[in-house]
């Protein structure tokens, strides 16, 4: 084993930026520093352990289901380009510890298994988050995946490939369990989805997440809810061939494990670094962690502050990882910059079943001790006469008395989702509901009633809150 301190330590020559990730938050940093300084004044160090850098996998289910074609197409900038940037990017490079008192990390090479030291004058820690895997007999059998990596994608391709039968059984029923849903119908696969909650997409409330279960099972996805896997059954060969609840048990050819994801923060914990109620790196606004001046995380490995509950919390998206190394990397780069926390967007679908919400849920509003009024209205997507209208539902939150927009769900066909950008911003003004009714939005008939779905819910919340006060 390779001990080596080759390397420049802290103060001599450029600063050196050592980035630990690299994904969307650890090389947008990586990148964003560079702007700010040349070769000659910061040299950048980053360590990725997988095979892939600056990938989208958000776009994972999409390639598995068939609607974009080629792996590559889900690489935004490739070792090589970064490379060509100034930045020494080295892949299969696992960081195994961070000495923060010496100011290096350990990093052990993936194939040979040699590891020696980086020391680094600023530290960026974007290491992601790490796929839930139930604590179950049969849950690291073979045709058993998660997929949260390319290398996962491939992993669970390849396994579609050799597979005779057409049976899959997806666990869990959140944002990747339902895009990979829908990704198994277009393969053709006969698809049940079991699901530990009342309904599927538990960041809805039941009442919406009821829509979103019915229009499932109209196309063709078994919908087990309120069911506990206990095991995974494997045959003879080892290999996975049926999921086992209290009650029943379901055939699969394979298995896609859809539960969600924790901060990975094991290196940062074993650190001493601060972390969080949810396991993930507690930062400051401009993403420093809290603490240490030299030291920012940013990405899945974070918590970040909700502006409408005053909390913080967990939210693992690509939009937000990429806006975080943005930050960091105007601040390592010794600019100024901040990411003044989140709303709670998200934005998924199901076939053609569009699933939206921002803001606080019911519970999140009693959890944090909010009184509000909840109000759902139906309405189409373009002019009720103009071909091609789609129902959607729209459910809207509002604090009692100030009439504060708390939150908004919405569930229908095409032209829905993205409306949940209108509540994002109206949440990010700190609007109440009262004053979204004014809102000046676009209106044809081939985009919207006269009266959009959102200010139909608005009025609606608003009346609600009138009649309290």
């Amino acid at each position: 084993m390779s001990m080596s301190r080759t390397e420049r330590g802290p103060g001599r020559g450029p600063e050196r930026l050592v980035v630990i990730g690299g994904d969307a938050a650890g090389m947008s940093a990586a990148s964003q520093a560079r702007r700010m300084k040349g070769p000659d004044e910061l040299e950048i160090v980053a360590f990725e352990r997988g095979h892939f850098a600056s990938f989208s996998a958000c776009g994972i289910p999409y390639w598995v289901g068939g609607e974009v074609t080629e792996r590559d197409q889900l690489i935004a900038r490739t070792p090589e380009e970064h490379r060509a940037r100034g930045i020494d990017l080295r892949m299969r490079t696992e960081v195994t510890e961070i000495d923060v008192g010496g100011q290096r990390v350990r990093a052990r090479d993936v194939e040979s298994g040699g590891e020696s030291w980086t020391s680094y004058d600023k530290l960026v820690i974007a290491t992601g988050a790490r796929p839930i895997r139930p604590d179950m007999p049969g849950a690291e059998a073979p045709g058993v995946h998660g997929v949260q990596t390319l290398d996962d994608g491939q992993a669970l391709l390849d396994t579609l490939a050799r597979t005779r039968g057409r049976r899959a059984v997806v666990v869990g029923a959140g944002y990747i369990g339902v895009e990979m849903a829908e990704a198994l119908i277009n393969r053709d696969y006969e698809v049940t989805v079991v699901n530990r909650g009342r309904e599927p997409m538990s960041t809805l409330d039941p009442d919406m997440g009821r829509l979103v279960h019915e229009a499932m099972e109209g196309l063709g996805i078994t919908m087990v809810n309120d069911a506990e896997v206990t095991k995974i059954l494997t045959g003879d060969d080892g290999r996975a061939r049926a999921v086992l609840t209290e009650d029943a048990e379901y055939p699969a050819d394979v298995v896609v494990l859809g539960i969600g994801v924790r901060p990975e923060t094991a290196l940062a914990r074993a650190a001493g670094l601060p972390l969080g109620t949810h396991g993930g790196l507690l930062t400051d606004l401009a993403m420093r962690v809290r603490g240490h001046e030299n030291i920012w995380a940013g990405g899945d490995c974070v918590e970040v502050l909700d502006l409408v509950s005053g909390q913080e919390r967990h939210v693992a998206l690509g939009t937000h990882a990429n806006k975080h190394g943005q930050v960091i990397g105007t601040n390592a780069g010794g600019g100024y910059a901040t990411f003044p926390g989140v709303v709670g967007t998200a934005v998924s679908r199901v076939c053609d079943l569009e699933i939206a919400r921002t803001g606080l849920r019911e519970k999140d509003a009693r959890r944090v001790g909010l009184q509000f009024e909840s109000v759902t209205i139906e309405a189409t997507s373009r002019a009720g006469y103009y071909p091609g209208a789609s129902p959607m539902t729209v459910k809207m939150l509002a604090e009692r008395r100030t009439g504060r927009l708390l939150g908004v769900q919405i569930v229908g066909r095409e032209g829905a989702g993205k409306r949940v950008d209108i509540a994002a911003v109206a949440l990010t003004a700190g609007m109440t509901v009262d004053r979204m009714t004014a809102l000046d939005l676009g209106y044809a008939p081939p985009f919207s009633p006269v009266w959009d779905p959102v200010l139909v819910a608005a009025r609606k919340a608003s009346k609600a809150v009138r009649q309290r006060t």
